[in-house]
């Protein structure tokens, strides 16, 4: 039987709540698409609703997901950072939304700034860096990590099945061991649809 390894596992949040300081448009929607690193190099995207250039520009969605990986994994999530975009989509009313959108705003956070935060939670707004006009448009997010206690795990051995409580799992959910934090990227893309 091998060494027992530690898991961490961590539930993250990410809220967008409003923007401010965006050059009018007419006849289109904004939205913020958000871009989550899954490890190994890659990224997923994700989008808010669109909302009217007309509204008040206030989504405040939430997103949330729990993470589980090796500790090696949990470290990697504290390098990477969670890059926001602005958009704007113009809309035909013939057509709908043909056509991609426009990017108006850019700007990162790194996953360490929430980590090293007070009670592992930030709320700010956001200065993005602006591709059209000379105003710099804000965005206000949120982002919050809880680590529930660390679990010690066996290693499964050659067809023995560990009962619920030496495994780790709870509630009749078992995860199972990763090599890197790949159920982020799952959740995530579970998540949006």
């Amino acid at each position: 039987m091998g060494a027992p390894q530690l898991f961490s596992s961590l539930s993250c949040e990410l809220r967008i709540i409003q923007a401010k300081n965006v050059e009018s448009k007419s006849k289109g929607s904004f939205f913020v698409r958000y871009y989550l690193s899954t490890g190994s190099n890659k990224t997923i995207q994700l989008n808010t609703r669109e909302i009217s250039s007309k509204s008040d520009l206030s989504w405040n969605e939430s997103f949330a997901l729990d993470c589980f990986g090796s500790q090696d994994s949990m470290d990697n999530l504290k390098q990477q950072t969670v890059v926001f975009e602005l958009r704007w989509r113009n809309k035909v009313p013939v057509l709908g939304n043909i056509g991609g959108s426009q990017l108006l705003g850019r700007a990162e956070i790194p996953w360490k700034q929430v980590f090293e935060s007070q009670n592992m939670e930030i709320e700010k707004w956001i200065t993005m860096d602006s591709t059209k006009g000379h105003v710099l448009p804000k965005l206000q997010v949120g982002m919050r990590i809880q680590v529930p206690a660390m679990v010690e795990m066996e290693r499964r051995t050659h067809g023995k099945v560990n009962k619920w409580d030496e495994c780790g799992c709870k509630d009749g959910h078992c995860y199972s061991s990763c090599g890197d934090y790949e159920i982020f990227a799952l959740a995530a893309v579970l998540e949006a649809f």
